[in-house]
């Protein structure tokens, strides 16, 4: 609750500036290459983080080898996207090229950046924090366990599940590439909202004492 209060104080101050600075990054599971993807069900449209305490059931066999995607947008759209496992060392490596990328898409390498990202670990490992500490970028806080308050879980994962859904790949690359396609294919319009729907998630949160906001 205290970080929907904070979140739309700057908001209050900044206005749409302050959307704009922000850049959405998460993970989520992928499905097993060499087997079918996930189908759709109405009563599950996330994917869990990989950290999270339960995870999504996959009609996979159980020596099933799983691929993470982590993706980081913004409100004009997809600014990098990964399909690797997240450790400390490679994290580091996917900011710098975020980074590079932000350079060369928003022509804007000065620009106030606010990371909002995966906090369900406990605490960022300190070569991280290092390197976001020297790249000058904000880290939003954000509630652990909270998709919610995820724009990538509440807005971008039901709908790249869903496209996924019934569909077979041969390999991760095949898989990397449908999902990147999929990706650059949306809209401006469909990350932009993402963005703004925060606005009313942090409000309801607010009303709600901090209670779920499903919608």
């Amino acid at each position: 609750m205290a970080c929907s209060l904070k979140h739309l104080q700057w908001y209050s101050a900044e206005g749409n500036e302050f959307l704009a600075s922000i850049v959405a990054g998460d993970e989520t599971w992928a499905p097993d290459t060499v087997h079918m993807a996930p189908e759709s069900k109405t009563a599950s449209m996330m994917w869990k983080h990989p950290s999270s305490p339960s995870r999504i059931k996959f009609k996979v066999s159980p020596s099933t080898r799983k691929l993470v995607l982590t993706v980081f947008w913004d409100m004009k759209g997809v600014l990098l996207p990964r399909g690797s496992n997240v450790n400390s060392a490679t994290y580091c490596a996917t900011l710098a090229k975020l980074r590079r990328a932000i350079r060369d898409k928003r022509n804007a390498a000065n620009q106030l950046i606010r990371l909002l990202h995966d906090n369900a670990r406990p605490l960022l490992p300190r070569p991280v924090r290092e390197k976001l500490h020297g790249y000058g970028w904000e880290v939003l806080e954000h509630p652990p366990y909270s998709p919610h308050l995820a724009p990538s879980d509440f807005n971008l994962f039901g709908p790249m599940k869903k496209f996924l859904g019934g569909k077979k790949f041969d390999s991760d690359n095949e898989l990397k590439r449908a999902v990147r396609r999929w990706l650059f294919s949306q809209p401006t319009k469909f990350y932009e909202t993402g963005i703004f729907k925060l606005i009313h998630r942090w409000d309801k949160c607010l009303n709600m004492h901090g209670s779920y906001v499903e919608k």
